[in-house]
């Protein structure tokens, strides 16, 4: 059941020009909420009347305050992060400087400004760096800051811990206290997703998408861009006194709640697309020994040619090793109840932009950047293989 419409209140929304962020940012225009968004880029789409979009960066503190002047803001949704996939996982400073250095400064802004409420985007990846975990609650521990394989898990991770550890302190001026609680959601989905499933598109015409890996028992799990929305404006309102402030101090997984086999899951589009779905499946280790090849080989050429790596470490991790997680938490304390989606949206999504063979999409030319991930996939090969069978190619 949808949450009830809300007052007329005023909510800051941080990298509210993102796909995720303006997408809440629309459900909770239609709910009623004044809505300000913060973020370096505007959203693609033309604003809807009551949403208002504020050009800043969370790293500059200045940004941030100017965000808050001239409004009472009821909560801020802090969505804004850097280094979640591909090349965007190299750069550890600029994530540093987002992820931490940013939170650091929304969260002094609505000590300042007597916000009561903050609601953070976290990730899975707080406790998940390559393990398997089979419906894992809340209780799990964070894992080990130098156990993250990426830069992105890592600064999420004490971005969280942060925003936790500020619920209950005091505002700088006057009474009352920010209350705060972190979702940590599953990989994003929906049409219109421009993060990871352009990405996976250019690879299908391009024609890199030839295999697949991994155990195929393996299980992952994803939310629609609309139940995670949905999950921001309960937990939101779970920080309110109305409702106990049950939510207070609180971290929630929010996903769809049906783990499935990262590839299975990708078929709807490789197969809606026109294209035929890989039947060679590779080890979980040749393609880890890859991507350490690749992300080695952007180290050394990223100055001259800052080239998308075909798959990161942590990538192969989050799409090949089992890990997902109970809702019952969110469901209890927030009244979550995911609805049911498909990837049929994301596939009409892409054929009306020009995308797949049957609405006239052709595969790319072979380039030389694919000539040289064939050509570290036979190193990695090499590396991966005993010597003696190495020996015997």
């Amino acid at each position: 059941m949808d949450s009830p419409r809300l007052p007329e209140e005023t909510v800051l929304i941080t990298g509210g020009g993102g796909y995720f962020g303006f997408r809440l940012a629309c459900a909770l225009n239609r709910k009623g909420a004044h809505v300000i968004l913060l973020d370096v880029s505007p959203p693609a789409q033309n604003l809807p009347e009551g949403v208002t979009f504020i050009r800043g960066d969370v790293r500059c503190p200045a940004d941030v305050e100017t965000a808050f002047r001239g409004a009472d803001v009821a909560c801020v949704f802090h969505v804004a992060s850097y280094g979640m996939s591909g090349r965007e996982q190299l750069n550890k400073a600029l994530i540093e400087a987002v992820n931490v250095g940013g939170t650091d400064n929304v969260l002094r802004a609505c000590l300042d400004r007597g916000v009561p409420r903050l609601v953070y985007t976290s990730t899975f990846n707080v406790v998940f760096g390559g393990q398997v975990i089979r419906n894992g609650d809340e209780s799990l521990p964070y894992l080990p800051l130098h156990l993250h394989p990426d830069h992105y898990s890592r600064t999420k991770s004490i971005a969280e811990k942060k925003v936790l550890e500020a619920n209950g302190l005091p505002f700088k001026q006057g009474n009352g206290v920010l209350r705060t609680c972190a979702l940590r959601p599953a990989g994003i989905y929906g049409a219109g997703e421009q993060r990871h499933f352009p990405r996976i598109v250019s690879y299908i015409e391009r024609g890199l998408f030839r295999f697949v890996y991994g155990d195929p028992e393996s299980l992952v799990e994803f939310v629609h861009v609309d139940n995670l929305a949905k999950a921001h404006i309960l937990a939101s309102e779970a920080l309110k006194a109305e409702k106990g402030h049950v939510a207070s101090g609180q971290p929630y997984f929010i996903s769809d709640g049906r783990p499935v086999n990262n590839f299975e899951f990708l078929r709807p589009l490789v197969e809606g697309l026109g294209y035929k779905f890989p039947s060679l499946r590779l080890p979980l280790a040749l393609i880890y020994c890859f991507a350490f090849l690749v992300e080695m080989t952007h180290f050394v050429m990223g100055r001259l040619y800052n080239f998308q790596p075909f798959l990161t470490r942590t990538e192969v991790y989050k799409t090949g090793v089992t890990h997902y997680f109970s809702l019952e938490k969110a469901k209890k304390e927030l009244g979550y109840a995911p609805q049911s989606f498909d990837l049929q949206e994301v596939v009409e999504w892409f054929k009306a932009h020009g995308h797949g063979r049957r609405s006239g999409g052709q595969d790319s030319k072979f380039i030389l950047w694919d000539a040289i991930l064939v050509l570290l996939l036979a190193l990695s090969l090499l590396i991966w293989l005993p010597p003696s069978k190495a020996q015997c190619m």
